[in-house]
């Protein structure tokens, strides 16, 4: 059990004439006035001189907010040599002074760094203030603290001892670096990917997505004012072919811990699996990929908090988690109200600069994610099996900004219920009420992913038909709630099938996955003579 002392951070409001709305406005205006330069660190030193990459805000797209240094293939061998130099003294730290690091980093988030993260997460992300509060403060600080929580109890599991012996687990870090390669869409998975290993004694190279990039930097300056030693996570931002192969190829190379798309874990297990001769151990891979999120109502669930979640299931953050809720099965009786609602919530939904913090949506990430989504869009128009109900426009005249879209299918294996979009798209598939017990069935079979999924029913024997039948769909699954908004220490995250290794991050279990635990058995009395009792005449 978790020890009750570790809380969970609390959210701030920022709510009209509160202080942290002033202190936040005022951030963002002195970052929005700047451009920074991005280096690669390597054992503490900043490296530039190299190519460099812009970044803009995504909400305008003309707007510079940093240059990131590209690291070469130079750079890459310099940190995996970094990491030989400085993991032996790291892991030989004892957890608590380990700990202390990430303590006085939670601390300092929660502190005098909370609007500096927040900030940097809303001009470089894209994300509202909300988002950004339960993201690049709130999650980031809970990883932190948490994962101090799991490493302390996993120390605690201890094997017995016999009379005139000594056992013992020693929890060591695996021998060699973890390559940790990090999305653009949560600024705390970047974070938490880089430090749960790097808390249980590894060195950690930290490849962050370029769009994340500026986050990312403050995060590890962040860890750098905590009293991170040089070394222990080196940060190389670059192509993630140079960035990858190098570190692939390492015989160094002992983890990846990784969140992003299924296809490119799919080419870095490969890479991995062709050379695992020439490593020193078998690889520790873990990674959380992708989803195709459902929200499945019976007759008997509530029309209101339905279409509630829907809206925020799908529209929340561009629909820019891994978790959205992005295809949805409702019956034939409910729909009526749940579109009404619906329909009429998404009328007065405010999308725009998130410097505007009325606004409920920002903008999608980059030019490919807009032109990805904008691209399904059209199929949708263009089908005979398929209606846009709301949303469809797409402009990114200044930002890429797509408007909220519910497109009701005909066909329920239609290609936006299945592929994943990730985007601000949600697909309603209407079914005979009757249909119940095949639904089921199908929503398990209309997707290879495993993420998350949700449940609409008052009836409790319908939630329970839902619970056995969807046992494998999804990793997270949630009962009259959104299928998205995990909390570190409450809803450890993860799933099967095509979405993951499942080693849900925010628990004990992840940390398992960065030791290479040690037996050890001491004998107080040898023995001194080979023969056994049964021996003797």
């Amino acid at each position: 059990m978790a020890s009750a002392h570790v809380q969970n951070e609390p959210i701030l409001t920022y709510a009209p004439g509160s202080p942290e709305r002033a202190a936040l406005e005022s951030e963002l205006v002195r970052q929005a006035a700047e451009v920074v330069n991005i280096p690669v660190i390597v054992n503490g030193e900043r490296i530039g001189g190299g190519e460099r990459l812009p970044v803009t805000c995504p909400h305008d797209h003309h707007h510079l907010i940093a240059n990131v240094q590209q690291a070469s293939t130079e750079n890459v061998q310099a940190a995996i040599q970094s990491h030989r130099e400085n993991q032996l003294e790291w892991s030989n730290w004892p957890l608590e002074e380990r700990a202390a690091v990430f303590l006085r980093a939670a601390d300092l988030l929660s502190g005098p760094w909370r609007h500096k993260l927040n900030a940097a997460t809303m001009l470089g992300q894209s994300k509202t203030v909300y988002q950004a509060e339960i993201d690049s403060a709130c999650e980031l600080i809970d990883f932190l603290r948490w994962n101090v929580q799991f490493a302390r109890e996993l120390q605690e599991l201890q094997p017995i001892s016999a009379a005139g012996a000594r056992n013992a687990l020693e929890y060591r870090p695996l021998e060699g670096f973890v390559y940790a390669v990090t999305p653009f869409n949560f600024t705390a998975i970047g974070g938490n990917l880089a430090c749960a290993p790097a808390l249980m004694g590894n060195s950690v190279l930290w490849k962050p997505a370029a769009t994340a990039a500026l986050s990312n930097y403050y995060v590890l300056q962040l860890l750098e004012a905590a009293g991170l030693p040089p070394g222990v996570i080196n940060f190389v931002p670059g192509d993630a072919k140079t960035v990858s192969s190098v570190a692939l190829g390492s015989t160094s190379f002992a983890g990846l811990h990784f969140t992003g798309s299924t296809a490119v874990f799919d080419n870095l297990w490969r890479s991995v699996s062709e050379q695992l001769p020439n490593y020193r151990s078998y690889p520790r891979l873990v990674g959380e990929t992708g989803g195709k999120d459902f929200v499945l109502a019976h007759a008997s669930a509530d029309a209101d908090a339905l279409s509630t979640a829907l809206l925020r299931g799908a529209c929340e953050y561009q629909g820019q988690k891994c978790s959205a809720a992005s295809r949805a099965y409702v019956p034939a009786s409910l729909w009526p109200r749940v579109k009404a609602r619906l329909l009429d919530d998404l009328s007065t939904l405010k999308m725009g600069d998130v410097r505007d913090l009325s606004n409920f949506m920002g903008a999608v990430i980059d030019q490919r994610a807009y032109e990805r989504i904008n691209g399904y869009i059209d199929t949708a128009r263009r089908s005979g099996e398929a209606s846009i109900l709301a949303g469809g426009q797409c402009d990114a005249r200044k930002g890429y900004f797509v408007s909220p879209t519910v497109i009701e299918v005909r066909d329920p294996r239609f290609v936006t219920m299945q592929e994943e979009i990730f985007g601000p798209v949600l697909s309603v598939y209407v079914y005979r009420d009757e249909e119940w017990p095949e639904i089921l069935k199908l929503v398990d079979e209309t997707s290879p992913y495993g993420l998350t999924g949700a449940v609409f029913a008052t009836d409790r024997a319908a939630i329970n038909e839902a619970s056995a039948g969807l046992r494998f769909a999804a990793g997270n699954f949630y009962v009259n709630d959104k299928p998205t908004g995990a909390v570190v220490g409450q809803q450890p995250f993860g799933g099967g099938r095509r979405s993951g290794t499942n080693d849900k991050a925010g628990s004990i279990l992840n940390l398992l996955r960065w030791v290479s635990p040690r037996t050890v058995k001491e004998t107080y009395v040898p023995a001194t003579d080979y023969r056994y009792p049964h021996m003797k005449g």
